[in-house]
């Protein structure tokens, strides 16, 4: 400050010198003017003719005008050295402002040279000033930046991009950024300022970074995220969550209200849930509520969060919620199989306690669990066994809990439990489950009460052994009985005899009384065999056989018992108020000359009944040698049978069955009866009274009937004549597979017009199961085909069945027919049938007729058909060509041949 001082004092005593000399100058000139004349001086001769005074006044006048003009002259350069001088300064001043500077400048003039340029500069690019001579242009010193690698950009690239508002930043080679902006200067000269934005480029970098990361999270957190701005409601961000879960774009959403972008009602939850954040004191608020997307409602779970400026005021608010309708539906699913499960759990038949291992306290107990803990449930969560059982039930309880724990997988055992209900057998299941690091965590246990069950078992392996209507030993225990006898008296010269018992007329007792009343006749028949038997080993080996083991003599013993038996059996059994009799059919085997094994020796007697079978009810038969061969040649007998169904051995003979007439020739043929023919290749000829009762034993009867069946209505189908056929149906036929989409299916392929296939059934069919047979029948007859009852008679239920079922027809047995004219009660029961069948709206056919005399009977009691040998036997359908219109004989020939057959 006090240099300027000086500097300005300086500056004003120059104009003041200058005029102190000059008015000392021209006062000097008068001063001397004026001494001169009193001094002596003479100058005329001197300056001639001039005046002296003049000249001299001249003179000084001229010394007085130069002094001044030397005197401005020296104030003029006086002022020019002090004004050159404080340039200087100011220049100097504004260099050193310059070069303080954390930016570098570079300043151009208005010819493009380079006028100045800051340390800063020069440091900025490593540049010395040497290196910049005063005669350099602007556009020299950036090729010179060039050369060195500092730009890398063309010059006029960079003066284009460097005169923007924003300027451009150059990267240098040592990773430096530097901001270089160019302005233009009034007097047609540029400066340029050259910023080091290295730092800041970085934490832009960073921060774009940061930001990007930001976004990225954001956008991929499951989650709904928006945020919006306080004052006008209007979003500022959204991520992609919320993308997706509105269906809308978020340029669609940034920038707008929820009433610009939601339907009213969604806006208004949204709304009302915004202004519960602002109110909530903390500055958040949780929430939910319905939104509408599309059709569909859905639960929306919403955190809301206010965010705060500098000054504490809400600026934004913050949204994060999350689409929870399946969670809540789940939720709501996972609630009802929690409830659902402990409903199971509580109403299981079986106890059910889980315990903790650590402390071992109960932690659930289902409502089962209350008979072995002996108290409420409720009351025995949290308490240990210790606390519940008495100390020796405890300590047992206890060890075995640690047993199971220790095993580390099931632990299974039975024991008896003390219950309000008694001691009970319980079985225990114990299974430990592990933690996450494989520690014991849990025990759960079960006990199922087994004493019921144990007991049905008892009883079970009893019953596998015994017969569970009369309390023999059944079939598996003889047989094992048998093997123990054997064994006992092999190598011995000891005998016993194995008896085969078949109780007569059974099946008779049971269609008659019904089968309750055949059952106790079963169980007295046991009692009676067993008294017989004396101790000897009595079993029931099937329906209506028994078995029985007597040692001793034989065969006298097993035969004395045999008659014994048979006596017994003789006096009647009163059953209900109801007198029952019956009889024994006997077959005897003996050891060791029937058989060395427990299998022959009860075959061998089974054959042995089988023939007292056919001889008559009630006899004793004893095995003999022969009688093996003919099981053996029955057994031959029925593979031959499976193989002629399949080798086409079999054929159909047909019956006529006539109108009913005085005589052969008045008796029209109005159909046949289709009878199955054996022709065996080695046999010949096999009797149907032989392989039909075969196929009926074995069930090849099923195979059997299908093909008549098929082949009866195939051949009906070819004649010219319309007659009727009728077929026999088997009752196995109805007990195995479908016989009515059999009967459907034969007509459909045949073509046979349902009316004319007549079936004709047994009362079989309606005994083995009635309400099925009846409804097959009724089927059957819906397809429009007729059905007839035939051996009418012969049975005990036939009346019933006829009141059941509306039969086409009745078939009159044989055997009364065969009795017409010898037995008088044979004609009263044939005009019963007849008079009964009439009343029922049903026809009547008489089979079995032989003779005139019964022809002339039954057409005279008004029977609508006859059939038998008398009018015609079964023969090949070529036979009876005629008949069915496959040939041109008369009627008289016909007759003739019909009277013939």
């Amino acid at each position: 400050m006090a240099d300027s001082n000086r500097q300005a004092g300086r500056k004003n005593s120059i104009p003041a010198q200058a005029l102190v000399c000059a008015l000392a100058t021209i006062l000097g000139c008068r001063f001397a003017c004026a001494a001169a004349p009193s001094a002596g001086f003479a100058p005329a001769s001197y300056i001639g003719e001039f005046d002296p005074n003049l000249v001299w006044e001249l003179l000084l006048g001229g010394i007085a005008a130069l002094s001044f003009l030397v005197a401005i002259g020296i104030w003029i350069l006086a002022a020019m050295r002090g004004a050159k001088s404080a340039q200087a300064q100011r220049s100097a001043f504004i260099s050193s402002a310059l070069n303080t500077l954390n930016q570098g400048v570079m300043m151009t003039n208005a010819q493009g040279r380079v006028v100045f340029y800051n340390d800063r500069f020069l440091e900025m690019y490593g540049l010395s000033r040497a290196e910049i001579s005063s005669k350099m242009t602007g556009h020299e010193l950036l090729e010179l930046r060039r050369a060195r690698g500092l730009l890398n950009l063309t010059v006029q690239e960079f003066s284009k991009l460097a005169r923007r508002a924003e300027g451009i930043v150059i990267e240098l080679p040592d990773g430096r950024s530097v901001l270089t902006k160019m302005f233009r200067l009034p007097n047609g000269g540029t400066i340029g300022t050259h910023e080091d934005c290295t730092e800041q480029r970085q934490l832009s970098r960073k921060l774009a970074s940061t930001t990007k990361f930001l976004e990225s999270v954001l956008d991929n957190v499951p989650v709904c995220v928006a945020a919006k701005n306080i004052e006008d409601g209007r979003y500022i961000f959204v991520n992609r969550a919320f993308e997706r879960f509105s269906r809308f774009s978020r340029d669609h959403i940034v920038g707008r209200r929820a009433d610009e972008i939601f339907r009213p009602e969604t806006a208004a939850s949204i709304e009302a849930a915004d202004q519960a954040a602002l109110n909530a004191p903390e500055g958040h608020n949780r929430s939910e509520y319905f939104v509408e997307r599309g059709d569909e409602k859905r639960i929306i779970s919403s955190n809301r969060v206010v965010a705060r400026n500098e000054n504490n005021e809400p600026e934004f608010l913050i949204n994060l919620f999350d689409d929870v309708t399946e969670r809540r539906s789940l939720s709501r699913e996972l609630e009802n199989t929690k409830k659902f499960l402990e409903l199971v759990v509580d109403n299981i038949p079986v106890s059910l306690i889980v315990e903790r291992v650590s402390d071992g306290r109960y932690l659930l107990a289902n409502r089962s669990a209350e008979t072995i803990l002996n108290r409420r449930r409720e009351d025995a969560t949290g308490l240990t066994a210790a606390d519940i059982f008495n100390p020796r039930e405890a300590k047992l309880i206890i060890a075995r809990d640690e047993a199971a724990i220790k095993k580390r997988s099931l632990l299974t055992e039975e024991h008896p439990i003390s219950t309000k209900d008694g001691l009970r057998l319980f079985l225990t299941r114990r299974m430990t489950v592990l933690d996450e690091a494989g520690e014991p965590q849990y025990l759960i246990k079960t006990h199922e009460d087994v004493t019921d069950r144990r007991q049905t078992e008892s009883r079970m392996a009893h019953m596998a052994y015994h017969d569970g209507l009369t309390d023999l030993p059944n079939r598996t225990a003889f047989l094992q009985a048998l093997a123990q006898m054997i064994e006992a008296c092999a190598g011995t010269d000891e005998e016993f005899a194995v008896l085969c018992v078949d109780l007569d007329g059974l099946k008779e007792i049971n269609d008659v009384f019904g089968h309750a009343t055949g059952d106790k006749l079963l169980i007295e028949v046991a009692g009676r065999i067993q008294s017989c038997a004396s101790g000897g080993v009595v079993a029931r080996l099937s329906g209506d056989e028994f078995g029985l083991i007597i040692d001793g003599k034989q065969p006298e013993a097993g035969r004395a018992l045999a008659e014994k038996l048979a006596q017994t059996m003789s006096d009647e059994f009163l059953i209900d108020g109801k007198s029952v009799r019956t009889g024994v059919t006997t077959g005897i085997s003996v050891f060791p000359h029937n058989g060395p094994d427990a299998a022959s020796l009860l075959a061998n007697s089974g054959a042995a009944l089988f023939r007292a079978k056919q001889k008559s009810r009630g006899s004793i038969s004893v095995f003999e040698p022969e009688m093996d061969q003919q099981i053996r040649d029955r057994r031959v007998l029925h593979q031959d049978l499976s193989m002629a169904i399949r080798n086409g051995e079999l054929s159909l003979h047909y019956q006529p069955q006539a109108a009913a007439g005085p005589t052969v020739v008045t008796s029209k043929v109005i159909g046949f009866e289709a009878l199955a023919r054996w022709m065996h290749p080695v046999r010949g000829f096999v009797s149907p009274g032989e392989f039909i009762p075969l196929a009926e034993e074995s069930g090849l009867i099923v195979e059997m009937g299908d093909w008549i069946l098929r082949e009866a209505c195939r051949e009906a189908a070819s004649w010219p004549v319309p007659l009727q056929v009728a077929v026999n149906l088997s009752p196995a036929q109805f007990m195995h597979g479908d016989v009515v989409s059999l009967v459907h299916s034969i007509l459909l392929e045949t073509g046979l017009a349902p009316d004319r296939l007549e079936l004709e059934i047994t009362e079989g069919v309606l005994i083995e199961d009635f309400d099925r047979g009846l409804a097959l029948l009724r089927r059957l007859k819906a397809l429009g085909v007729r059905i007839s009852m035939d051996d009418f008679g012969s049975g005990y239920s036939s009346l019933s069945y006829l009141q059941a079922f509306p039969f086409d027809k009745i078939k009159i047995d044989r055997t009364f027919v065969m009795n017409l004219g010898r037995n008088p009660q044979s004609a009263a029961i044939v005009r019963a049938v007849i008079d009964l069948g009439h009343g029922l709206e049903m026809s009547i056919v008489a089979e079995g007729v032989e003779t005139q005399e019964q022809l002339g009977f039954l057409a005279d009691e008004g029977c609508d058909a006859v059939q038998g040998y008398f009018l015609g036997k079964p023969q090949p359908i070529g036979h009876y060509a005629a008949l069915v219109g496959r040939s041109a004989a008369s009627g008289i020939d016909t007759e003739r041949k019909l009277a013939s057959a």
